[in-house]
């Protein structure tokens, strides 16, 4: 199940996130890839401690945590380090990350504990006419989805998923990537509740909160008192 939230930041806000990540510094992105990952990445990273790496995880956290749509889809437990990378066309070739699947836990230096990665995250930092390539390429079964968003807007998609991001052929390709463990440990459980909850959302608007919008709802939170692990 992919999931685009669109607009988590304004112009403004982008305009802020873009003077900060002027002067940030870099670092080869292979360094935080497994072993696997590491054959088939070539991009660079953010500085996790710089001060504007700082800056750029608390706008972060702060639009995420205004976003009803980002609770109503990942119903978030615990969020990973939030990382920014690159991908550009350099002297060497376009820089790319091939073909993988994301490490089952990762630790956060955040909160020092370990997160289940259940949803994938990327939020896009760049206009996506101002670069070629860099699509993200997600395997859904025997279909491939490629994305490439308005600077952002973000996709969540299911950690379990074999997915890329293309070679980028022309200028840059910015973003912010992190994983979710959310309450709600199963795929489909999560997007049951959301189809629900996207439901009672549009009869409250319709109707009010009507009888039957009160019996949904009260459906809706025993089912997640019933799954949730919180």
């Amino acid at each position: 199940m992919l999931q685009h939230i669109p607009k988590l930041f304004n112009e403004q806000e982008l305009c802020e996130v873009h003077n900060l990540i002027a002067q940030a510094t870099w670092y080869d992105g292979r360094a935080s890839a497994g072993t696997l990952a590491a054959k088939t990445k070539n991009n660079v990273q953010m500085v996790p401690n710089s001060d504007a790496a700082q800056a750029l995880r608390a706008m972060v956290q702060t639009a995420l945590d205004k976003s009803d749509a980002f609770t109503a889809i990942a119903l978030p437990k615990k969020l990973s380090h939030l990382g920014f990378n690159r991908y550009s066309q350099t002297d060497t070739g376009p820089e790319f990350y091939g073909p993988h699947v994301d490490n089952a836990v990762r630790f956060s230096n955040d909160h020092g504990q370990r997160v289940r990665t259940d949803i994938s995250c990327t939020l896009f930092l760049s206009d996506p006419q101002s670069y070629e390539g860099g699509e993200l390429a997600i395997q859904n079964g025997l279909v491939e989805q490629r994305v490439k968003l308005a600077a952002g807007d973000m996709i969540l998609y299911p950690s379990t998923s074999i997915h890329q991001v293309t070679p980028v052929l022309k200028g840059t390709r910015l973003a912010c990537f992190f994983w979710v463990e959310s309450m709600i440990r199963s795929n489909e459980q999560r997007s049951l509740l959301l189809d629900l909850d996207n439901a009672i959302r549009s009869l409250r608007s319709k109707h009010g909160d009507s009888a039957e919008v009160l019996t949904l709802n009260t459906t809706y939170h025993n089912l997640l008192r019933q799954w949730a692990d919180s």
